[in-house]
C-alpha cells in the first residue's frame, strides 16, 4: 500500500496517541469501535497510531496496531476490568520516542486525566471520543448520589479539549447542553454488513437450542451488568408470563450479574459470549431484539439486530433514539418502565406480520452506517487541529 496523499512533505503520517481504559482485555462497544478507528488509521497510511491501555494475560482478542502497556490494577468489586493508573517511565519514554502530534483519549478515567495532562503540557492538541454515560453508571450501585460529582468532574476532563466526538447527535446536544463542551463533532458507529444480515437465520440452530419454530424469541445481547438494564429484562419477561404471552428469552453475553437473571428468569436460554459469526447468528435467528439500556451512548448491538432484520424495542434514551424509528423499526419506550416494554412485545408476538416489516425497515436503515466512511470523519479532523504545514488529508490507496 502507498502512503496516502496525507502525509507531510518529508514522507512522516501524522502520529496518534490513543489512550484506553480496556483497549481488548474485555470485549465492548467501545473498544470495537476504537479498534476499527486504529485500523482504519493503519489502513489509509497518513495517520500513523499508537495506544497506550491497560493489558491482561488473557485478553478477549488480538489488538489492533500497537498496543503499549500501561501499569494498572483490577478494580474492586468489577476485577474483569482494570484501571490506569499512571504514565510509568517506560511508557512515557515510549511517548517520547513516537513523538505524537495529537492525543486521542477514551474516557474521563485515571488514565485518561494523565494523558491529557501530559499532551496539554507540550502544547499538543487533545481529543477525546465519548463512549458511554459513566455518570449514570452509580445509579445501578445504590452510589446515586456519585452522579453530581461525576458530572463535574466529566465537565472538567470534556471542557478545555480541541475537540470531542459523539456517537449521535442526540449525545452530542446533551453534552453541549450540560456545559460539557460546545466543540462536539459526531463520530458515528458502522456495521459489519457482511457479517451482519438476515440471511444469518438459522432455524437449525434454533431447535437445537429447544425453540421452536413457532416461538416468539426475544435476544437480548450485552454484558450481564446491572447498567445494561437486566432489572427491566426479568420484570418484562414476569409480565409477559403474568399475561400468557408466548415467547422465550435469549440472553447472549457474559458478566458478573449473569447469575442474577438466571434466578429472575430461569427458562430463558443463555448461550454465553458470542462472536463474529455465532453472534451475527444469534441476532438474525431472533424475532425480536431487547434493549433496555440507557447507558450506552450509541448501541452497537441495536444497530446489529437491525441489519440482521430483526425489530427493536428499546428504551426512549441517547443510545436508541438516534437508530430505532418509534413504528417503523420497533418501538421505543420509556427508560425502566417493564410493563411498557411487555406491551411492546406482546404486540409483536400477536402480530407476526407487522414485526418481519419492521424489521426490514431496520434492515434498510442500517445500511446507512458503513465504517470506513464514519472513521473517516474523525480521522480527518486530526490535520486540521494539528494545523501542521504541508499536512493534507487523503486516502490511502493500493499501489
Amino acid at each position: 500500500m502507498a502512503m496516502a496523499d496525507g502525509a507531510d512533505p518529508g514522507g512522516r503520517p501524522l502520529r496518534v496517541a490513543v489512550f484506553s481504559g480496556n483497549y481488548n482485555y474485555v470485549k465492548d462497544g467501545a473498544n470495537q469501535a476504537l479498534n476499527r478507528l486504529v485500523g482504519r488509521m493503519l489502513a489509509r497510511g497518513d495517520v500513523l497510531p499508537r495506544v497506550y491501555a491497560p493489558v491482561s494475560a488473557t485478553p478477549a482478542f488480538p489488538p489492533t496496531g500497537d498496543l503499549v502497556a500501561v501499569p494498572s490494577i483490577p478494580i474492586p468489586g468489577r476485577s474483569e476490568y482494570r484501571l490506569g493508573l499512571r504514565l510509568s517511565r517506560p511508557v512515557l519514554a515510549d511517548l517520547e520516542a513516537f513523538a505524537p502530534d495529537l492525543v486521542h483519549l477514551s474516557a474521563p478515567d485515571l488514565l485518561g486525566h494523565k494523558a491529557k495532562r501530559w499532551g496539554q503540557a507540550r502544547g499538543l492538541p487533545v481529543v477525546a471520543s465519548v463512549h458511554t454515560r459513566f455518570e449514570t453508571y452509580g445509579d445501578y450501585y445504590r452510589l446515586g448520589w456519585l452522579r453530581g460529582w461525576a458530572e463535574n468532574m466529566m465537565r472538567r476532563f470534556y471542557g478545555d479539549l480541541a475537540e470531542i466526538y459523539a456517537p449521535t447527535e442526540g449525545m452530542a446536544e446533551l453534552l453541549r447542553e450540560g456545559g460539557f463542551s460546545q466543540r462536539v463533532r459526531i463520530w458515528s458507529r458502522g456495521v459489519d454488513h457482511a457479517l451482519f444480515h438476515p440471511g444469518r437465520r438459522d432455524p437449525a440452530w434454533r431447535r437445537c437450542l429447544g425453540i421452536a419454530d413457532s416461538d416468539f424469541l426475544v435476544g437480548f445481547v450485552g454484558r450481564l451488568v446491572l447498567e445494561k438494564g437486566l432489572d427491566v429484562v426479568a420484570a418484562t419477561v414476569a409480565r409477559l408470563r403474568a399475561a400468557g404471552v408466548g415467547h422465550r428469552l435469549l440472553v447472549v453475553g457474559e458478566g458478573p450479574a449473569r447469575p442474577m437473571l438466571e434466578r429472575e428468569v430461569p427458562d430463558a436460554i443463555f448461550t454465553g459470549f458470542l462472536a463474529g459469526e455465532a453472534l451475527a447468528r444469534a441476532h438474525a435467528s431472533a424475532d425480536l431484539f431487547l434493549n433496555p439500556s440507557v447507558t450506552e451512548t450509541f448501541g452497537n448491538v441495536t444497530l446489529e439486530a437491525m441489519a440482521c432484520g430483526v425489530p427493536v424495542v428499546a428504551a426512549d434514551a441517547t443510545g436508541s433514539r438516534s437508530l430505532v424509528v418509534d413504528g417503523e423499526t420497533g418501538r421505543l419506550v420509556p427508560p425502566g418502565d417493564a410493563a411498557a416494554f411487555a406491551e411492546a412485545i406482546a404486540a409483536y408476538a400477536a402480530d407476526r406480520a407487522q414485526a418481519a416489516a419492521h424489521g426490514a425497515a431496520g434492515h434498510l436503515r442500517a445500511q446507512a452506517y458503513e465504517w470506513d466512511r464514519v472513521n473517516d470523519a474523525v480521522i480527518d479532523r486530526y490535520p486540521l487541529l494539528v494545523g501542521r504545514e504541508g499536512f493534507k488529508t487523503g486516502r490511502a490507496h493500493a499501489t
